[in-house]
C-alpha cells in the first residue's frame, strides 16, 4: 500500500525512540549487529548460508554467515525503495515498491543480469514476491483496476505475466495491500495466500500456484486506510497465522492476529488484548510442528511457543520492520539502518 511509505515518516512520531536507544533485552536471547548502513530494509531472504537483503537507496547484497563477509551493489535507478526480494537455485530477483516499477534479476554473485519486468503505470505498487519452486514465481501489489495486482512466471523468472482481472477475485473499494516485511505472500506446496488491508482485511487463496483464486474474510481489524493484515505465515497446507493491526495505533492489540487449522477458510482471534500491538512481520520456527513463531513491528520483537495463545516480549527495538527465521535457534532481523543475527541461548 502507497500510503506506508508516507506513513511510516510520521509513525516515528507516535513511538518515542531515542537517538541512542538502549534496548531492554530478554536474559534468554542474545544480539548481534551484522550489517549497519544508512537505509531501510523490508526484505530478507536466506539462501544457505547467505542471507541476502534488499533495501531503500536501490541497495542489495549478501551477507555470508559462515565467513563473516558482506557483499552489498545498487541498482539503477539509484532511488528505487527494493522491498521485494526472491531466492531461486540460480538467481535473486528484486522488485520495488512505488511506480515506475522495475522487477530485476541479480545473480549469486551479485551482479546484475536483467531486467525483467517494468510497470509504468501511476497507480503501480507491488509489496511482495515468492517463488514456488526455480520456475514459477509470484510479485503482488495494490490494484491498479478492480482486482489486486498479480505478477506470475512460469519459466524461471525470465518472463511475467499479469494476471487479468476477469480471473482474480474483485478487490472492495478501499482494499490493498501493505509492503512491510515482504510477507503478505506465504507459499506452501502448490498453495499461495495473499492477505490485503484497509477497508477489507482478507486473504486471497490459489492451490494451484496461480491459476484459479478463492478469497476469504478475516476477522483482522478494518475499515480505515492503515488497518488490516500487514504479514502472513503458513506452516503447512492447513495452518497458517496473519498478524497486522492499526498502524496508527501501534500498541492496539485488539483483533490484530489470527489462527487458521483450515487453509484459511475459517479463522481465529489469537491472544486479544494482549501484547503485541501492530505487527509488521510474523514467521513460524521451521520443525516446531506451528508452535513456535517470531513477530517484530511497533511494540518490538516477540517470540511464542504455544501456537500464538501467548507471547513473550524479546526486544524493546522498534525500529525492525522484518525477520526471516533460520532454525529453532536463530533469526535474522532488519530495519532502520542495521540487519541483525537474533540467538536464544540454551
Amino acid at each position: 500500500m502507497r500510503f506506508l511509505i508516507l506513513a511510516a515518516v510520521w509513525l516515528s512520531m507516535l513511538i518515542p525512540i531515542k537517538e541512542n536507544p538502549s534496548f531492554e533485552l530478554d536474559q534468554s536471547v542474545q544480539v548481534d549487529t551484522i550489517f549497519k548502513g544508512n537505509f531501510g530494509c523490508r526484505a530478507l531472504a536466506l539462501d544457505g548460508n547467505r542471507l541476502w537483503f534488499a533495501a531503500t537507496g536501490s541497495r542489495y547484497g549478501f551477507i555470508d554467515l559462515d565467513k563473516n563477509i558482506s557483499s552489498e551493489n545498487k541498482l539503477e535507478p539509484d532511488t528505487l525503495d527494493l522491498r521485494s526480494i526472491a531466492i531461486t537455485k540460480n538467481s535473486v530477483f528484486l522488485l520495488n515498491a512505488g511506480s515506475p516499477a522495475f522487477l530485476f534479476e541479480v545473480g549469486k554473485d551479485g551482479k546484475q543480469k536483467a531486467q525483467r519486468h517494468s510497470d509504468s503505470n501511476k497507480k503501480t505498487f507491488y509489496d511482495s514476491m515468492k517463488f514456488w519452486n526455480d520456475r514459477e514465481g509470484i510479485a503482488i501489489g495494490d490494484p491498479v483496476e478492480n482486482c489486486l495486482s498479480i505478477l506470475i512466471t512460469r519459466d524461471s523468472g525470465k518472463n511475467w505475466h499479469k494476471i487479468d482481472c476477469s480471473l482474480l477475485p474483485k478487490i472492495n473499494n478501499g482494499e490493498a495491500a501493505f509492503a512491510s516485511s515482504n510477507t503478505n505472500i506465504s507459499i506452501h506446496g502448490n498453495n499461495a495466500w495473499v492477505v490485503s488491508g484497509g477497508s477489507h482485511s482478507r486473504i486471497f487463496h490459489t492451490s494451484d500456484k496461480g491459476k484459479t483464486w478463492k478469497v476469504f474474510d478475516t476477522p483482522i481489524v478494518k475499515g480505515e486506510r492503515m488497518t488490516g493484515i500487514f504479514t502472513s505465515d503458513f506452516y503447512d497446507s492447513k495452518t497458517g497465522f496473519v498478524a497486522g493491526g492499526d498502524y496508527s495505533k501501534p500498541t492496539s492489540n485488539v483483533n490484530n492476529k489470527a489462527m487458521t487449522l483450515d487453509g484459511g477458510k475459517t479463522w481465529k482471534v489469537m491472544a486479544q488484548d494482549k501484547p503485541f500491538g501492530y505487527a509488521s512481520c510474523i514467521q513460524y520456527v521451521p520443525g516446531s510442528m506451528g508452535k513456535k513463531l517470531w513477530s517484530v513491528g511497533a511494540t518490538g520483537l516477540f517470540y511464542s511457543e504455544d501456537s500464538g495463545e501467548t507471547w513473550k516480549l524479546m526486544l524493546n527495538d522498534y525500529t525492525l520492520y522484518t525477520l526471516v527465521v533460520k532454525d529453532q535457534t536463530t533469526l535474522f532481523a532488519a530495519g532502520k539502518n542495521k540487519i541483525v543475527k537474533i540467538t536464544l541461548k540454551p
